[in-house]
């Protein structure tokens, strides 16, 4: 069985109590034998010394009648030889005596003593020998209960030895109780630990108490930091996991430790055999010049980044190295945004390139005004009308690029509010009267009730039909009609056509470009008929800001028609 703390506590001081205790009264029986026996023994001496004062066999015959009648006494030479022994008659028949262990010790120290059985009487004695003159005397005390019980300690201290150890061992008990209460209490804590509910601790107000109460309140400071990094540690790979980059976390000797389902998408994209081991880009020749900085014993830097093609793609891989020596590499799929970011140069150059124009034309105008001093008015007026009018299309672009921005990169700046769209067309069939006329374009609408509405916002819904419609007018030639109708609806959308009966689009491969920033369509479709080449960009984005897609295509009666939906 187990021992507790508390238990085993106790036995350990109850042990080393009782062998302190048995070693004093075994040292105090001892020491109270010998004061009794040195007692006794001064008794003798005491005898031995009425002897030596007498003088011949005739004075021990009459003190032999003082003495106790249980004394043995015995005379012997230098040589060992009894010359007298009271308890025996005829001494010739005794041995030498000089090997009597009390005998020896007289010998040496000049008295002895010794508790023995007699070799002459075969009876046991405490013999006393004292050397005297030209021999010893030996006084001897039968050794019988008598004498023993004399020699015997006396049983009060075994009492007192025994009432004090007792005493002690419930003292211990108590002292044990105290430090095993710490212990118990430490030990209930920690076998709770786990759990959520932590027993009440009550710890003692010593050292022992100070200790246990630093350790349970390190503990639950320990375990609120495993819990924040456990939450943490969550909540990084939850963002590994939901990550738009492929990554992977590696040992300092390679193995692989976490990674996310990116990472071995696009490491399989850029090797040429498919894989599912993260390790495989440690062998893939594509990765060489990761391998070879990775292989470098002399590298300062903790980051490598370097770019991959591969496949018609572009990758970024990059590797942070920690301080630990661990690593991990990204790999990122730049591909979406290396074509934006030759798009923006690609539509930098052509903003640059459409502002050049009108901003040259007006440069020009204006010069032959100031040099030409000679010029008549009417030639200065129609300089200046030109100059003006390449102004306007310069102010067009200008809107035409700021409004694309606005829906692209701030569309909540955009309220949103009921529109009707069949007033909206009618105010804009007012607005581009004059221009339609000048075309003889008839402008009309099918199938759209008066209370058509859309939550949206008005200005972009306008600029959709403005901007449609304007590209009519440029583009579609003379006796053009523009149809506008209402051709499906659902519960979410309403579906919309826009078609013209001009001149369309021979070449139907420019119908997917159409909606492209600055296109346009050589046949027809020039700068010289006006416009900043954006309308049809603009139409893209507002109907998007509405939740909603557009097509073109040509009409079979001839003519072109857009195709659009439009979120209730």
């Amino acid at each position: 069985m187990k021992l507790t703390y508390k238990q085993r506590l106790f036995l350990y001081f109850a042990i080393i109590f009782t062998l302190f205790t048995a070693g004093i009264f075994v040292f105090e029986q001892s020491r109270e034998r010998r004061l009794r026996t040195e007692a006794l023994e001064e008794k003798l001496d005491a005898y031995a010394e009425i002897i030596n004062s007498s003088h011949g066999f005739l004075s021990l015959d009459s003190l032999e009648q003082l003495l106790p009648s249980n004394i043995r006494l015995t005379l012997i030479d230098n040589d060992g030889n009894v010359l007298y022994d009271n308890s025996v008659k005829d001494v010739h028949t005794l041995e030498n005596h000089t090997m009597r262990p009390e005998v020896q010790a007289a010998i040496a120290k000049g008295r002895g003593s010794n508790i023995r059985m007699s070799a002459s009487l075969n009876k046991e004695y405490l013999y006393y020998a004292k050397k005297i003159g030209n021999g010893y005397v030996r006084v001897a005390l039968p050794y019988d209960i008598q004498t023993r019980r004399f020699l015997e300690p006396d049983n009060l201290f075994l009492y007192f030895i025994l009432a004090f150890f007792f005493i002690i061992l419930i003292l211990l008990n108590a002292i044990t109780n105290r430090f095993g209460k710490s212990i118990r209490q430490l030990r209930d804590f920690v076998m709770t630990s786990d759990s959520d509910k932590l027993p009440k601790l009550d710890f003692p107000n010593d050292e022992l108490g100070q200790i246990s109460t630093k350790l349970v309140e390190n503990y639950k400071q320990l375990r609120r930091s495993q819990k924040r990094i456990a939450l943490e540690r969550e909540k990084l790979l939850q963002h590994v996991h939901s990550s738009e980059e492929g990554i992977c976390f590696f040992s300092a000797d390679r193995n692989v430790e976490f990674y996310n389902g990116l990472f071995i998408q696009y490491l399989n994209t850029i090797s040429s055999e498919p894989n599912s081991n993260p390790k495989e880009i440690f062998s893939d020749s594509a990765f060489d010049e990761l391998n070879d900085f990775l292989s470098r014993e002399d590298k300062e830097e903790n980051y490598f980044e370097i770019h991959i093609r591969k496949h018609g793609r572009l990758f970024i891989l990059r590797l942070n190295i920690f301080e630990d020596r661990s690593f991990e590499i990204v790999l990122n799929d730049m591909t979406e945004e290396e074509k934006t970011r030759l798009l923006k140069q690609e539509m930098t150059s052509n903003i640059a390139h459409e502002l050049r124009t009108p901003v040259t034309s007006i440069r020009g105008y204006l010069e032959t005004v100031l040099v030409q001093s000679a010029l008549d008015e009417n030639k200065k007026q129609h300089f200046i009308s030109k100059a003006y009018n390449q102004t306007i299309i310069l102010s067009e672009l200008i809107g035409d690029m700021s409004l694309i921005t606005k829906i692209e990169e701030a569309p909540t700046s955009f309220r949103k509010e009921e529109v009707n769209i069949y007033q909206l067309l009618n105010e804009l069939n007012d607005d581009l009267a004059t221009a339609l006329q000048s075309k003889n374009i008839v402008m009309t609408t099918n199938n759209i009730p008066e209370s058509l509405a859309i939550n949206g916002n008005r200005s972009l819904l306008y600029s959709i039909f403005r901007n449609l419609v304007d590209n009519t007018i440029r583009y579609a030639g003379e006796d053009v009609t523009i149809c506008v109708s209402v051709y499906n609806e659902d519960k979410d959308y309403y579906y919309f056509s826009f078609y013209d009966t001009g001149v369309g689009i021979s070449d139907e491969k420019h119908l997917k470009r159409l909606f492209e920033r600055f296109y346009r369509v050589n046949e027809g479709r020039t700068r010289d008929t006006g416009g900043s080449g954006l309308g049809l960009s603009i139409v893209k984005n507002a109907i998007a800001f509405h939740n909603g897609s557009i097509i073109a295509k040509n009409r079979k009666e001839g003519g072109l028609e857009f195709l659009f939906k439009l979120k209730k």
